[in-house]
């Protein structure tokens, strides 16, 4: 016999919510599709949401640089935590900013050995040195954002995206434009935006 029961959610009260004791001592996991704050917090959902949208347009319309999906998945996930989640530390500019820009630094000190060392495209070797670089950026992004406390998880993405597809002068002002136009955008709205997760 399971120790554990499953409870169909009734209005979408809990999700996956385990170690809730019963009378029985049996374990709930409980199961539901909406937040419980969504029907109070309507408006907000749709609007900062919305928000999200308006300032990614401009930035990506602006700075054409859709050919760095890497980057710009890394603003995406940024924009999410901006906006769903603008009362969290990982939201403040000192980590949107300061993490993205350290993730900028860690992908570009890993591309480096691509303009020193010359291997055949397509070889065996490169291929390792791509891969090898690729998951030492992230890793010295992390370090990195840990030791300046600048951490920002998307931040990893943007060090990942620097060597997948090379540093560029155009990577690096969308890469700042973004981060700063997140940041403003929150503190402009600082009053209207609240945690939606």
């Amino acid at each position: 016999m399971s120790d554990t029961l499953v409870k169909p959610a009734v209005g979408g009260e809990t999700l996956f919510v385990i170690g809730e004791e019963l009378q029985s001592g049996k374990k709930v996991i409980s199961v539901r599709l909406f937040d419980p704050q969504f029907k109070t917090y309507f408006p907000n959902y749709i609007l900062q949401s919305l928000m999200a949208i308006v300032v990614l347009v401009i930035i990506l319309t602006v700075l054409e640089i859709g050919a760095h999906l890497a980057l710009v998945a890394s603003m995406g996930a940024s924009s999410f935590i901006v906006f769903a989640m603008p009362k969290s530390t990982q939201a403040q500019p000192r980590y949107v900013i300061g993490g993205h820009t350290v993730g900028l630094l860690s992908g570009g000190a890993c591309y480096l050995p691509f303009l020193w060392l010359s291997f055949p495209v397509g070889s065996l070797g490169a291929e390792l040195l791509y891969v090898f670089m690729c998951a030492v950026a992230v890793g010295m992004a992390i370090f990195l954002m840990s030791i300046t406390d600048t951490e920002h998880a998307p931040a990893a993405g943007t060090a990942l995206g620097i060597v997948a597809h090379g540093p560029s002068w155009q990577a690096v002002v969308f890469i700042l434009s973004c981060v700063l136009a997140l940041s403003l955008a929150r503190w402009l709205l600082r009053g209207k935006l609240r945690n939606l997760v």
